[in-house]
């Protein structure tokens, strides 16, 4: 199977505008779980409005916020796929350009010094692209996520020491909620990363938080983590926005890393109630569309 980057810039064009105006179903889902189990009256009245929100912005082919976040693409390449990675790269960085330009999508993107738009979405290291590698043979996925400013923002690390045990992770965690509070547009999904480097670390939690709902660590202690910290953090009181209610997050997600034995570090990353992404398979049969 040979990738054809004229096929990768649409295909990379057309996930982002999808992934702005297509909210996926487990996140409907979660919504109508919430809603249903949502005893405060500012709380649900919130809830009823946010999915009102999805279900105009749909019918309309509007955005479903006005946010068109940092681009992110991630890739996974099957056995027997045939591709230039350079080449790759840039027609992904292609089809984002042109989803902002031709659509036309609010650039987000701006220097961190100059704070100049150049109204692309696109700069330097942005978008951020992934790319790994699967046993699938003559299979490529493409996934876009939009990270909006307002979740982003509720990002943490912490570098603990093993002494510290995993009480230290739990309090780090539901700290780190009730400090993001509103800000971070609950109900939100409450990404963590536990192990590896710093760096990992903060990948694993963006990892955790852009997963989707009903999923489950593939770690045993990670999902036994994740089970007793979803439960928790809807007893805090935030709620929707952060006006009150049970409904403060969606779930909570923990992906797990190996680390060295003198430090355990961990980290927080939150995505939003339009927690958005969309999905492209490429085969050699055609392309199909999801989440």
């Amino acid at each position: 199977m040979q990738l054809d980057m004229t096929e990768i810039e649409t295909i990379t064009r057309d996930l982002y505008i999808r992934a702005l105006k297509l909210l996926p179903e487990d996140i409907k889902s979660g919504f109508s779980r919430l809603q249903q189990g949502e005893t405060d009256r500012t709380g649900r009245a919130i809830l009823d409005t946010m999915v009102e929100n999805v279900v105009v912005a749909e019918r309309t082919k509007n955005l479903l916020c006005q946010d068109t976040g940092i681009p992110i693409y991630n890739v996974w390449i099957g056995r027997d796929v045939a591709f230039d990675g350079v080449a790759l790269k840039e027609a992904i960085r292609r089809g984002c350009e042109r989803a902002t330009r031709e659509h036309p999508l609010r650039s987000s993107v701006v220097h961190p010094i100059t704070r100049q738009n150049e109204q692309t979405s696109c700069g330097a290291g942005v978008p951020i692209i992934h790319v790994d590698f699967t046993e699938t043979p003559e299979t490529v996925e493409i996934e876009m996520i939009p990270k909006g400013s307002g979740s982003e923002n509720g990002s943490f690390l912490r570098m603990l020491v093993p002494a510290d045990g995993v009480a230290a992770v739990k309090r780090f965690v539901i700290d780190r909620v009730i400090e993001a509070g509103g800000k971070v547009c609950p109900p939100t999904i409450v990404g963590v990363g536990i192990g590896g480097t710093s760096d990992l670390c903060m990948h694993l939690a963006k990892i955790a938080a852009t997963r989707p709902l009903g999923s489950v660590s593939a770690d045993p202690e990670g999902a036994a983590l994740e089970a007793e910290l979803s439960a928790a953090v809807n007893e805090l009181g935030i709620g929707p926005q952060g006006l009150g209610g049970r409904s403060t997050a969606f779930a909570v997600h923990v992906e797990i890393a190996v680390t060295h034995i003198t430090m355990n570090p961990v980290a927080v990353n939150i995505q939003c109630h339009s927690a958005r992404r969309a999905r492209a398979v490429l085969t050699p049969g055609g392309i199909r569309f999801g989440f």
